[in-house]
């Protein structure tokens, strides 16, 4: 007997490490929960070593900002992971992903377009993690003595695509296992690396004031990477057992992600007070010895990072109805990661214009997240488990033929903001130079935030047999 979204079987199964993972967003049974809430820390944690985060820290210096005006938006940025931590708990309550739970905020049909752009930055992002680890470990190939031509690069982009394949493809288990496994060592090495760029750092303050415009823009370049994460958090919390403490699930992936993304990001505020950062790496500042473990980290960090986005692209496929198996939809995305890596590393503009659609998005993914967390504190995480996985009419979620008038308004309202006021490579708002350049795409969050619970509080209410 099959499930009907998903092609699931619906025999037991079992979640373990280098087994190929049956599941898909099919619920799971409680006899198949497993774990605690360490295991959220670890996916966090692992998946947010990435030397993204120095870069960020970097940046925010380079708009203006002192040592410890940069490091104060970097340990704000990290704290938003508390969102993060938070939007797993109803993977606990309901044992589904993500977007099958915010069928409940928009409607099953009103939640296709927002899931649709989500599985395109999930590949998109996936698609920039890659290609970085790429050029890390085509580096180290270099240092090697194999340097020239596109063989080389063509052989790293094959192992940084196998590693990120095959960890994802096993699924669950395997991911949560080599999140934990190469956080253990990739700990060790970026902690060295904070160890080398952070003494010396220039704490002074500089001789003018970042202005609003470098304020907002360090915001949004350090809060922006939380955010891309919140349509994912319960697909990795599903397994979880029904008596999970949620404070402890939300403690434990705050904390992970807060740790690894502070650490860096501080890392990169003081490198970026010592050296010109134009180079990315600041080179100068690392010795000699560091750097084929410098290259190593940064493939090892793009991995961790592309694992959780391509495995959770996979489930966004079944989410918009197309009917995969969790395995055969993760193949799919894949191949499109391959064939968006290829254009990223052999096209030099195609990069440069997928980052600015990418951070173009946030128009739509701020309003989508703050929508979503408004509905879930509403419901208290309370949902009808069994009517998240109806897309017909009759269930408690169809609202309007398959569209949640508040959830759809609240977005519109959120976008429409972000959209006035955001300054991007691609859109500058209208409000954006009379706000003397500040980019305040993020507040459209707690924009759709309000306008939600205002037209939701009477609708959106917990259920009651949860």
């Amino acid at each position: 007997m099959l499930d009907h979204e998903t092609a699931a079987p619906l025999t037991a199964t079992r979640d373990e490490v280098f087994q190929v993972e049956e599941h898909g967003i099919d619920p799971i049974p409680d006899a198949e929960r497993h774990g605690n809430a360490k295991d959220v820390f670890w996916v966090w944690f692992g998946s947010n070593l990435t030397f993204t985060y120095v870069i960020n820290g970097a940046l925010a210096v380079a708009f203006g900002l002192s040592f410890w005006q940069a490091t104060a938006v970097v340990v704000i940025g990290g704290l938003s992971f508390l969102a993060i931590g938070a939007a797993g708990l109803g993977g606990v309550r309901t044992g589904t992903a993500t977007l099958v739970l915010s069928r409940a905020a928009f409607g099953p049909r009103g939640n296709r377009p927002a899931g649709a752009l989500n599985w395109v930055v999930s590949i998109g992002y996936t698609v920039v993690n890659t290609v970085v680890g790429t050029l890390a470990l085509e580096a180290f190939l270099a240092a090697l003595g194999w340097d020239g031509g596109a063989a080389p690069r063509a052989l790293a982009l094959a192992v940084t695509l196998a590693l990120t394949f095959a960890i994802s493809f096993w699924g669950h288990a395997t991911v949560q296992f080599a999140e934990r496994w190469m956080a253990y060592v990739l700990a060790v090495g970026f902690g060295i690396l904070v160890v080398l760029l952070v003494p010396g750092a220039d704490t002074a303050a500089p001789a003018s004031g970042p202005g609003a415009a470098g304020w907002s823009l360090a915001f949004v370049v350090m809060l922006a990477g939380p955010f891309s994460y919140l349509p994912m958090p319960a697909d990795y919390t599903r397994y979880l057992p029904r008596t999970t403490s949620l404070r402890a699930v939300t403690v434990s992936g705050a904390l992970g992600g807060f740790l690894s993304s502070v650490a860096l990001g501080v890392a990169g505020v003081a490198a970026a007070t010592r050296t010109d950062m134009t180079d990315a790496v600041a080179e100068s500042l690392l010795p000699g010895w560091f750097r084929p473990v410098f290259l190593a980290l940064v493939l090892g960090g793009s991995v961790t990072n592309s694992v959780i986005t391509l495995y959770s692209s996979s489930l966004n496929l079944q989410v918009l109805g197309i009917p995969w198996n969790r395995a055969r939809a993760l193949a799919v995305s894949a191949a499109v990661t391959a064939a968006g890596s290829l254009g990223a590393l052999f096209l030099t503009d195609f990069t440069t214009s997928l980052l600015s659609f990418l951070s173009l998005l946030i128009i739509v993914f701020a309003p989508w997240g703050g929508v979503f967390l408004a509905d879930m504190v509403l419901r208290r995480c309370r949902y009808d488990s069994e009517a998240l996985h109806r897309t017909d009419p009759g269930g408690a979620y169809w609202y309007r033929s398959g569209w949640h008038p508040a959830g759809a308004a609240a977005l519109l309202a959120g976008g429409l903001f972000s959209a006035l006021t955001c300054d991007s490579a691609l859109w500058t708002g209208p409000l954006v130079a009379p706000l003397g350049g500040a980019d305040l795409t993020l507040l459209g969050a707690p924009v759709a935030a309000l306008v939600y619970v205002l037209l939701a509080r009477r609708t959106a209410t917990p259920h009651p047999a949860a």
